[in-house]
This record gives structure tokens, C-alpha cells and sequence, in this order.
């Protein structure tokens, strides 16, 4: 015989969510934990799920999830999702089709390495976005707290050792990689211009459209002859590819934009590598180093001095 949850209970409930939806900080650290082994597994399925068939598994999985959460606020935010469909196919084809693929194909050809500390420029694109489409400009404490974390990511993926990047060899992966970025910079800096509606109708708008415009890449991939390894492998990296970096990622990182807009959000970014360092030094027994409590220590106050508010005026 189960018990109902007694109404103590629920309201704790309702009240511990209140309270998380509104921490954009944490919803944005979460956002680079989920991200944190993206890519090292988009590296690591090379030979197992060809890029355009992972980009699209990613969000065709995520749709069946979150519908029946979405649904009772699709049928409400309907009549804005039609007027807004324009927008909200810019942001399906920046946020989840594109930079997903750019990505994904440029892990085909480079190190993961290569990737991480290209992933640190992200930043500086949202910045470069938000100035040319809407004159938002970086204040001077948020260029400084980007500064800072980006030395520390390269402290942390460099071992301390800065002759190292003459050692690191670029090839057309690292350039798709880069595009990449630059596509999802103007997701980001779209985001505050987003439609009207629900979070939760916006994200599941956005992840169907990703995987319609992904849907065709995916069809000629595998009539080219790319097919997956349906093996262990291939299964759980799907499996977490549709879950942490896809539906819990995303919607963290919408709603941590939407409080506190893209510029300051960019930098949380930062801790992707931070946190991919941490879970091989308690996972893979890795040996902690002075340079990672050093790399550690700068990305954290990066961070810490670029989201802070600058008086009353906000980049969103």
C-alpha cells in the first residue's frame, strides 16, 4: 500500500526547485560538469558513432523525455511558438544542430586536448556576438575575470608548462572546432532575445528543431555507408550524450543566461576543463598537482569577478 507524499513534503519539494531555478551559478556549474566529458567522448566514439548520426541520436533521444514534461506548456505557449518560429529555428539551428556537428566531425580529426583549450575562446565569441548584434560591451571586470580563468585553463590543460602549446600541432579539426564556437556564441547571445514562452516549451521547441535540420545529415551519413557500432560502447556514450550535455546541460545553461545574461554566464564555461581534470584525478587516480590547485584557484576567481553584478546595469 503507498502512501501520498504528505503536503509538508510536497511543498519542500516545490520550494528546494524555487530556489534551484533561481541559483544561476550553480545551474551554470552544473551545465560544466554535464559538458565536462563531451568532449573526450566525442573523441572517444570515433570509429563507434559517425558524427552527424551522434549529433542527431543526441536530440532525437532527448524529444521522447521531455515531451510529456513540455506538453501542457506547448499547447499554452502555442500561439507564440507559431508568430516565433523564425527565432526559434535560429536557435535550434545554432545551439543544437550546428554546433553540434561542427563540433562532433572536428573531434574526427584532433585531440581532445586541442579541444579543450580551444574551448576556451567560447567566451570571448559570446562577447563578440553580443557587441555586433546588440552593443552589449564586456565590462572592464568581466574581461578581467575572463582573463584570469582562461590562465587558469591553460595552467590546468598545459600542466604549468606554457612551452607546451609549442608542442600542440593543428589540423582542419581544430578549425571546425572553432567554428563551432562561433556558432554557438550567437546562440548564446541570442538567448536573450528569445520568445516569450515557457522554458520548458523553449528548450523542447529548439531540441525538435535541432533534430529535424539534423535529420537529413544523418540519412545521407548512413546512406553514405557510416554506420554505428551498435555496441556497449556506442550505448552508454548515446545514453549519456542524450542525458547530461543534452537535456540537463541545456537547460541549465538557458535559464542561467536568461538570469544573468550571456556575457557573465560565458565564463562558467571555464570550468569544463576544470571539472574533466577533477573527475580523472578521483576516477582514473591521477595524481593532483600544484598546477592544478593553481589552475583551480584562477578559474575560480576568474569566474567570481566576471559574473558579479556591475551596479544596476545588466548585459541581458
Amino acid at each position: 500500500m503507498s502512501v501520498a507524499p504528505s503536503r509538508p513534503a510536497k511543498a519542500q519539494r516545490r520550494s528546494l526547485w524555487s530556489w534551484l531555478i533561481d541559483q544561476p551559478y550553480l545551474l551554470l556549474s552544473i551545465t560544466s560538469l554535464s559538458w565536462a566529458g563531451n568532449l573526450v567522448l566525442g573523441r572517444f566514439v570515433v570509429g563507434h558513432v559517425p558524427p552527424f548520426t551522434l549529433s542527431c541520436i543526441r536530440w532525437l533521444g532527448a524529444v521522447p523525455i521531455i515531451l510529456p514534461i513540455a506538453w501542457p506548456y506547448l499547447r499554452r505557449d502555442w500561439p507564440v511558438i507559431v508568430r516565433s518560429l523564425p527565432m526559434l529555428l535560429l536557435l535550434s539551428a545554432t545551439g543544437f544542430a550546428g554546433n553540434n556537428v561542427l563540433a562532433y566531425s572536428g573531434l574526427q580529426y584532433t585531440q581532445a586536448l586541442n579541444g579543450l583549450l580551444i574551448q576556451s575562446s567560447a567566451p570571448l565569441f559570446v562577447a563578440l556576438w553580443s557587441l555586433g548584434l546588440f552593443g552589449v560591451r564586456l565590462t572592464p571586470a568581466q574581461a578581467l575575470g575572463i582573463m584570469i580563468s582562461l590562465a587558469g585553463v591553460l595552467t590546468i590543460l598545459l600542466h604549468g608548462d606554457v612551452s607546451a602549446i609549442a608542442r600542440l600541432h593543428f589540423n582542419i579539426g581544430d578549425l571546425l572546432l572553432m567554428m563551432a564556437l562561433v556558432v554557438f556564441g550567437l546562440y548564446s547571445a541570442l538567448m536573450p532575445k528569445r520568445p516569450p514562452i515557457h522554458p520548458i516549451s523553449l528548450f523542447t521547441c529548439t531540441v525538435i528543431g535541432g533534430a529535424v535540420l539534423l535529420l537529413p545529415l544523418m540519412i545521407g551519413e548512413v546512406a553514405a555507408g557510416e554506420h554505428p557500432v551498435w555496441d556497449f560502447t556506442t550505448l552508454w556514450a548515446l545514453g549519456y550524450a542524450v542525458l547530461f550535455p543534452s537535456i540537463i546541460g541545456y537547460l541549465c545553461l538557458n535559464r542561467g543566461i536568461v538570469l544573468i545574461g550571456p556575457n557573465r554566464a560565458a565564463p562558467f564555461i571555464h570550468l569544463t576543463p576544470v571539472f574533466g581534470s577533477a573527475m580523472a584525478i578521483l576516477f582514473l587516480s591521477e595524481r593532483l598537482e600544484v598546477f592544478h590547485i593553481v589552475g583551480y584557484a584562477l578559474v575560480l576567481g576568474g569566474i567570481t569577478i566576471a559574473a558579479r553584478r556591475q551596479g544596476a546595469r545588466e548585459d541581458r
